[in-house]
């Protein structure tokens, strides 16, 4: 059986716990665990089944001497990698009630990055399941990945992730 890489940045926070909750959930002897802070693109290549998670407001967003973030640096190598035969999932972390304007747009943002590269995204989520305003995450009424929303809903994490775990070990072909 193939592994599964769970790419997933800023480390040490909500990003990082989920990434552990979908891990142990996928199986730990199936999943690497990858911070993509100082990661190269080419460890990618390990891996045909891929997650990225990543936040989409933090402390990157308003603090001005924090120059780049680690999705900043990692997507601007994603081109590198080689992406033929590859499926990859995306969660995100955001604010439904406070940023309910960008709920989890990083859900877009990675997305738009992959589908510029021909990449096959799996493990959609009905865009009706969440409460929020706006997101560059959804189309055509679906999220293109997981939203995650710890600050204000963590009681529905360990369910919301269980639920796409299925959806993606199914689409991932296990």
């Amino acid at each position: 059986m193939s592994q599964i890489g769970i790419f997933y940045g800023p480390q040490l926070g909500s990003v990082e716990k989920v990434a552990n909750l979908i891990a142990e959930r996928l199986g730990k002897d199936r999943v690497e665990l990858i911070p993509v802070k100082n990661c190269e693109a080419e460890v990618i290549n390990k891996f045909d089944n891929i997650i990225f998670g990543a936040s989409t407001i933090g402390k990157t967003n308003w603090d001005s001497e924090y120059k780049d973030t680690d999705w900043d640096v990692f997507a601007t190598k994603l081109e590198n990698a080689n992406w033929q035969g590859k499926k990859v999932a995306i969660y995100s972390l955001g604010d439904h009630i406070q940023y309910a304007e960008h709920f989890v747009d990083a859900i877009g943002w990675i997305y738009e990055r992959l589908e510029k590269l021909n990449v096959e995204v799996v493990g959609f989520c009905p865009a009706e399941d969440y409460d929020f305003i706006e997101s560059e995450g959804v189309r055509n009424g679906q999220f293109m990945g997981l939203p995650v929303d710890e600050d204000t809903e963590p009681e529905m994490t360990d369910l919301r992730v269980k639920n796409w775990v299925k959806r993606l070990i199914n689409e991932f072909g296990f």
